[in-house]
């Protein structure tokens, strides 16, 4: 049962990371690389890190990027349902995925919005744990709402979720290269393409699940 599950969950999340890196070529890159001219204009001459050379390099990594993270996610999700024995169909799956996007998208973008090169941003640690503090408090509300009837239970979860935003997500410091109408509009496409991915990785990953089970109880 195991492997079938891991197989299901690699088939999702390729097929969730493919859906993204098609609507992120289409919608997020020609911000991103509009973004980049800005920056490079701001940097006047400052020595360049590394990054993949425009064209086929850098869709491939993107692509492969887009790949993993998805069979990572997909992984994730699968090993949550088991534990929680919340099953994964194509009718729970969009919930599932509305779930992990709230997760990993809406609630730390609500503190720290996705940034384009360029962007005004604080110190990098602070930032990593904010974000993860973010995450893990509104995965867990959201697992404690599922799991439990219990309105105080509930109104704790909700609580929790809510904690990260009390304290606050660190400043942004330093001067933006990048207009604001740039920068909101990369955000709102970001978000945007997070959301139909966590969707097609869910109910991709519930309707593979389910026909494995279908096949099982044939046999």
């Amino acid at each position: 049962m195991i492997r079938r599950v891991v197989l299901a969950a690699i088939l999702a999340g390729i097929a969730a990371g493919l859906v993204m890196s098609a609507i992120q070529h289409w919608r997020v890159t020609p911000l991103i690389l509009a973004a980049e001219a800005y920056e490079t204009a701001h940097a006047h001459g400052e020595e360049e890190a590394w990054a993949p050379a425009d064209g086929l390099e850098r869709t491939g990594y993107t692509v492969l990027f887009n790949l993993l993270s998805g069979v990572a996610f997909a992984l994730i999700a699968a090993a949550a349902s088991l534990i929680t024995r919340l099953p994964i169909t194509p009718g729970t799956g969009l919930m599932w995925g509305l779930a992990g996007f709230a997760s990993f998208m809406l609630a730390p973008s609500a503190g720290l919005p996705p940034e384009l090169p360029g962007m005004a941003a604080g110190e990098l640690a602070s930032r990593q744990i904010w974000w993860w503090s973010a995450v893990a408090a509104t995965a867990g509300g959201i697992a404690v709402i599922a799991l439990t009837r219990h309105l105080v239970w509930k109104a704790a979860a909700v609580a929790l979720i809510a904690l990260p935003h009390v304290i606050g997500a660190p400043d942004a410091s330093g001067d933006s290269a990048v207009p604001a109408g740039l920068a909101n509009a990369f955000a709102a496409n970001a978000i945007a393409v997070s959301a139909v991915f966590w969707i097609v990785l869910c109910v991709t990953l519930g309707f593979l699940l389910s026909r494995q089970s279908d096949a099982l109880e044939v046999r």
